[in-house]
């Protein structure tokens, strides 16, 4: 039987060779140029008291950061809603989210990362940079007591997430012609074929073990919901909304 294409997804990828922080946001000749924010538009911040962005090269790696809460890949959607459409994502560069309160108290759950970078994360894997990645590091400190509670961690979430929506708004007037790399994918039905459904296991338990699914961008935060907030029940994805980025782990 002749297989059945269903949504299609297209993946522009666009490649960073340098990243610096500067008065704008951009993406030129594959510099991305970052705007410097001392303020961000988030809703009550409480429990954050400062945050700080850094740019950490691959030859720079053996310093110490605080505990690592996520590593985020930068992609927006440029047509269509999240697995399906035009997606434009940045090869060469990630985000990480690091945190701990004014008194050195470390965001952590059931353990810590804080530490050497270089000694603290492996790197070439499914869910951590590549070794050639740029970092961009959001490191936020939170007022006493913050990493103990849910809204705290939040809140760091939404922050950094208003960072990179700066950048992913960049994105979409990006001239997808100009990519360094395209590739298709089809959610497929196979008639007569095997069913296969795999199943994924995530985190939902709260502060620091939570995950959203469905954010209005890809790995987003914005829009999400938890699936704390809807007693964990399972979740149906298509293979193109999993690839497309509809889960955001946060831990």
């Amino acid at each position: 039987m002749v297989k059945i294409k269903k949504r299609k997804l297209q993946i522009k990828s666009f490649h960073v060779e340098e990243v610096v922080v500067d008065t704008t946001t951009f993406l030129k000749q594959n510099t991305l140029s970052i705007e410097k924010k001392t303020n961000h538009r988030i809703n009550n911040p409480e429990y954050i008291k400062d945050l700080v962005i850094k740019v950490i090269k691959p030859s720079e790696r053996n310093l110490f950061i605080n505990s690592i809460m996520d590593f985020i890949p930068i992609s927006t959607k440029v047509l269509g809603s999240i697995g399906e459409g035009i997606t434009h994502t940045l090869t060469g560069v990630c985000v990480m989210l690091t945190g701990a309160d004014e008194k050195g108290v470390q965001v952590a759950e059931f353990g810590s990362s804080e530490g050497i970078l270089n000694e603290q994360v492996i790197f070439d894997r499914a869910g951590t940079p590549e070794s050639s990645d740029i970092i961009i590091h959001i490191d936020i400190t939170l007022k006493d007591g913050g990493t103990k509670v849910r809204e705290g961690i939040n809140q760091c979430h939404e922050a950094c997430d208003e960072i990179i929506q700066d950048i992913r708004d960049m994105m979409k007037s990006l001239n997808g012609r100009e990519c360094t790399e395209k590739h298709e994918f089809y959610d497929e039905i196979n008639p007569g074929g095997k069913k296969v459904v795999i199943l994924k296991q995530v985190a939902g338990q709260g502060t620091m073990y939570d995950t959203r699914v469905f954010s209005s961008e890809p790995s987003g935060f914005k829009g999400g919901r938890s699936v704390i907030d809807f007693s964990n029940i399972p979740v149906f994805l298509t293979p193109n909304e999993y690839r497309d980025g509809a889960i955001r782990a946060m831990h």
